[in-house]
């Protein structure tokens, strides 16, 4: 495969999940990613497990490493200083998730290495900007984004996310970032190849109609469980074997889940269209939940697929991968035009290699 971004050099100095990953997608497209690490230990999801695989590495550790080589370098060294530099002079993009300052105290200074460099971008992945010296953790920045206060039943504690899904967002703003500037940004002055993405912003945009409709009422919004605050019915019911979930987003949807389900009285002009369905949720709810009952999910899923009706099983992780091409090593296999080239690697298995041939180590590994 012709990859897009064969010949596009990243070095990756992040490590854990959001800076990791944009690198991933990177690789996944066809750029040669190297992966600097600290000696000794590596990124520190290394250690985040069990589970762990046969090697040794954690399963938090491959999910966001492949399609890269592994290099272990002291950052305090002043010959794998020297190194890294050359590496980043030779790279086109540099991702990092250092606090302010920590690269620049080690002779890795991303202004001065982009003002030497004009064909260099470089993303620094933060918590809460580039001012910032806060930790980014996904955890803080779900709770202090307004996360988790929608999230969990209504009467209950807020909740997180099954996911760490605000790093997940943000490494995949980092990767949208990065392409738009190697696509048009390439050759620009120094401010404009300096991206910062941070973790508060990518979690505060992917609020989305949530944010949009505190703003337009003023009004805090609330914990919905399952449901949703702007659609009914569109939340999860429970069949008489397991539960499954229906999504209905239209009026004509809604009229079709009605005749399927066969609930004549569902046809009332009170329930017509979605705001009057919002003002009788609990009668509505009440009337199909107590029908889906009846059948097992999967009749249900049958009948309403028949009339066009969004709705779905609730499956288990192993039952989605199941439909998917996935590997214990490499994860879930990319989309076209993105392909798995290498396994994860293990820590420093490519030093020699980078160390004796730089950036030709890829034509080597």
């Amino acid at each position: 495969m012709n990859s897009p971004l064969n010949g596009i050099k990243v070095l990756d100095l992040s490590r854990v999940l959001a800076g990791p990953l944009a690198a991933m997608i990177l690789g996944d497209l066809g750029a040669d990613v190297l992966k600097i690490e600290r000696p000794g230990s590596g990124d520190e999801s290394r250690g985040w497990g069990p589970p762990f695989d046969s090697r040794g590495e954690s399963a938090y550790y491959l999910s966001c490493n492949r399609n890269k080589l592994s290099v272990a370098a002291d950052l305090d060294d002043e010959a794998d200083q020297t190194m890294l530099r050359r590496l980043a002079g030779e790279a086109d993009v540099v991702i990092d998730n250092f606090r302010p300052g920590t690269l620049a105290k080690r002779q890795l200074d991303s202004v001065e290495l982009l003002a030497k460099h004009p064909r260099l971008i470089w993303c620094t992945i933060t918590g809460f900007g580039a001012e910032s010296s806060r930790p980014g953790y996904d955890f803080v920045v779900q709770a202090e984004s307004g996360w988790m206060s929608i999230t969990g039943e209504p009467g209950g504690a807020p909740m997180k996310s099954g996911v760490a899904l605000v790093d997940v967002m943000t490494g995949k703003d980092a990767a949208i970032a990065i392409l738009a500037s190697l696509a048009g940004a390439r050759n620009g002055p120094p401010n404009e190849r300096q991206l910062v993405v941070s973790l508060q912003q990518s979690a505060a945009g992917a609020l989305i109609n949530v944010a949009q409709s505190a703003l337009v009422t003023g009004r805090e919004a609330g914990r919905w469980g399952n449901a949703h605050a702007n659609l009914v019915p569109y939340e999860l019911f429970h069949a008489s074997d397991r539960a499954l979930v229906i999504a209905v987003g239209s009026d004509a949807q809604f009229i079709a889940m009605a005749r399927a389900l066969e609930l004549p009285a569902l046809a009332d002009q009170r329930f017509v269209t979605n705001a009057g369905r919002l003002a009788h949720r609990a009668e509505i709810v009440a009337a199909i939940g107590a029908r889906v009952a009846e059948k097992t999910a999967s009749a249900w899923v049958s009948v309403l697929g028949e009339v066009g009706v969004p709705c779905g099983v609730v499956r288990s992780v192993l039952e989605a991968l199941g439909d998917l091409n996935s590997s214990p090593l490499s994860g879930v296999e990319p989309l076209a035009p993105a392909s798995v080239r290498r396994a994860p690697p293990m820590l420093d298995q490519h030093g020699a290699l980078v160390r004796a041939h730089g950036w030709d180590a890829f034509a080597r590994a």
